[in-house]
């Protein structure tokens, strides 16, 4: 198969070696590599891109080669004007297609929040490619189908907020959520820089990415979750109480689940605690 890539300059303060588009399925994926060993892909939250993950790849690259990707209408990747082209079960085509086109037919995946949840999809969908899982503040999505659709409804009105008000005050609203508010003690720079991240996204890719890979719109995996025997790491922050709940729930359902709860962070314990977050992670890679 001819790799359809078209190169990046690498900023020269990152870890990254190589960067650029791959085009899989119709569209063009920003693509950010570092390190050596077995391949490790890397699955950013909503509102950022694949350069969240700068520092966690930094360390792990010692163990893994890290590839993070710009999921669709995010970062530098394609944004298609169709919500259900961001479908889960597009992600995970697209996942495998990218994985695949690099040479990599087994690989583990890390997912924070939204990536944590697509990371999930994928494993469910492909359980053959993923060889472990690493979670970090994820949910299988919402199992009564009146929550998914309150969740549908509140996804569309943001959506539709966003894209009548602007990235910028989209960005300051988003960042004011009490899900958040415990990253005011995270270190200054990097909170600038996630700020950065997010200020340089594309209204109408994020709006057709809560329509399409909303919580609300993706498949509840609380009934499948006994499928996936590999092993898998999930991380939460003390302070998270919803997600440290739902990863506990998640744990009890999970044959091989390992679950940690990192004290002193919250719903970005990458971002709040990143010592911490790499220990636990390097721990698991490392099959300790």
């Amino acid at each position: 198969m001819t790799l359809d890539w078209t190169p990046a300059d690498v900023p020269p303060a990152s870890p990254w070696v190589s960067a650029g588009w791959l085009t899989v399925r119709g569209v063009r994926l920003f693509v950010r590599m570092c390190g050596h060993g077995l391949p490790l892909l890397l699955l950013h939250g909503f509102t950022l891109s694949g350069d969240m993950w700068r520092h966690v790849a930094g360390s792990l690259g010692r163990l893994r080669t890290c590839i993070a990707v710009d999921q669709l209408g995010h970062g530098a990747s394609s944004a298609p004007d169709q919500p259900d082209r961001y479908r889960m079960e597009e992600a995970v085509a697209d996942f495998v297609a990218l994985m695949s086109a690099l040479g990599h037919e087994r690989f583990d995946c890390l997912g924070y929040s939204m990536g944590g949840r697509m990371a999930l999809g994928l494993a469910m969908a492909a359980p053959e490619r993923v060889r472990s899982l690493v979670l970090e503040s994820a949910s299988p999505g919402l199992a009564d189908p009146a929550a998914r659709a309150a969740r549908r409804a509140h996804d569309e009105a943001l959506a539709r907020w966003l894209a009548s008000v602007g990235i910028a005050a989209f960005v300051d609203v988003w960042e004011r959520q009490p899900l958040f508010a415990t990253q005011e003690g995270a270190p200054a720079a990097e909170r600038v820089r996630m700020r950065a991240i997010r200020l340089a996204q594309r209204p109408h890719g994020l709006a057709c990415s809560l329509r399409g890979a909303g919580t609300g719109a993706q498949p509840s995996y609380w009934g499948r979750l006994a499928e996936w025997t590999s092993p898998v790491l999930l991380i939460t922050g003390a302070k998270d109480e919803k997600f440290t709940r739902t990863a506990a729930a998640m744990a009890a359902r999970l044959p091989a689940a390992r679950h940690v709860v990192v004290p002193d962070a919250g719903h970005a314990v990458h971002l709040e605690q990143l010592a911490a977050y790499l220990a636990a992670v390097t721990s698991f890679l490392e099959g300790g």
